[in-house]
């Protein structure tokens, strides 16, 4: 008899302990009244204190999965986007967990709808942006240093930022690239793999020159010029017979392409020193022009 009396008296304990909690959680603000009314407990204060918590350390895991194989710089970009990325996240669980209070969200997430609409048509292209600096920023597909070719503009990459990339050209002007060009328009990088390159220079000379004396001039100037690889050696192609000229290429490579027209005008100056010098002539386009006379009908 005395363990059922106990029995009991801890039940009753029990359920005026959980009375009590629940009076505590359910106590607050309760504007409006039916289905319509907005109740603010401190229940619902701490199930959004929860959550907030839970999601930040979501993230920071998030975070830390994304840029731990990233040096420092480029940790330092992401800091703006995943500001973003945390503050609508945040946003969103706070609806949710509205809704899972049993708060209607419908008249809010309603109204805010035409904002978001408006906000996104407006920064589409800034979205855009930031998301092609993401993908160049993890994939390594551009980097510091690439020589790149845009729009037919040759420039050296020097600064990469979430939004736009920044290079500056051969005459010293800088370009500044929005990202997204990056993900729809093709951009030529002429030192993705390595910094290597082959160039050439174009050469015509006159029908009836000595082809071999040619080929031995234009071996002779590659393999002297500064700025150009010995190994892998250059080398001369017979391209073609012209219209005007037989046409020859000097074929090199070389480490610095951004550079590259000097190496081009050098090579263009003892071209034609050395083809003086053996009476080879590079000719000009020329065009026959044959009249004839009709006589007149009679």
């Amino acid at each position: 008899m005395v363990q059922d009396d106990s029995g009991k008296l801890e039940e009753i304990i029990k359920e005026d302990v959980w009375g009590s909690i629940q009076d505590i959680l359910n106590w607050g603000i309760h504007i409006g009244t039916g289905d319509k009314s907005l109740n603010i407990t401190v229940g619902l204060l701490i199930m959004i204190t929860v959550a907030f918590i839970a999601t930040t350390f979501v993230l920071k895991w998030i975070r830390q999965i994304i840029t731990h194989k990233m040096v420092q710089e480029d940790k330092l970009k992401f800091v703006s986007i995943f500001k973003f990325i945390k503050y609508a996240a945040y946003l969103v669980v706070i609806l949710i967990t509205l809704s899972m209070a049993g708060i209607d969200i419908t008249i809010l997430i309603t109204a805010s709808a035409a904002l978001f609409v408006g906000l996104g048509l407006a920064l589409q292209e800034l979205f855009q942006d930031i998301i092609g600096g993401v993908f160049i920023i993890i994939d390594k597909s551009l980097s510091v240093g690439d020589i790149i070719e845009v729009e037919g503009k040759v420039g050296k990459v020097f600064e990469i930022k979430l939004r736009t990339t920044r290079a500056i050209t051969r005459d010293d002007k800088v370009i500044i690239i929005p990202n997204h060009k990056f993900i729809s328009d093709t951009i030529f990088n002429y030192t993705q793999n390595h910094k290597t390159t082959r160039e050439k220079v174009n050469i015509g000379v006159a029908y009836g020159s000595d082809v071999n004396l040619v080929t031995k001039i234009l071996e002779e100037i590659a393999q002297k010029q500064r700025g150009i690889l010995k190994n892998p050696k250059p080398f001369i192609i017979f391209e073609d017979f012209g219209d005007s000229a037989l046409m020859f290429s000097i074929n090199y490579y070389t480490n610095d392409s951004f550079t590259d027209m000097r190496i081009k005008s050098e090579m263009r100056y003892s071209i034609d020193a050395k083809f003086r010098q053996h009476n080879i002539s590079i000719p000009f386009p020329q065009r026959d022009v044959h009249i004839f006379q009709h006589p007149d009908n009679k």
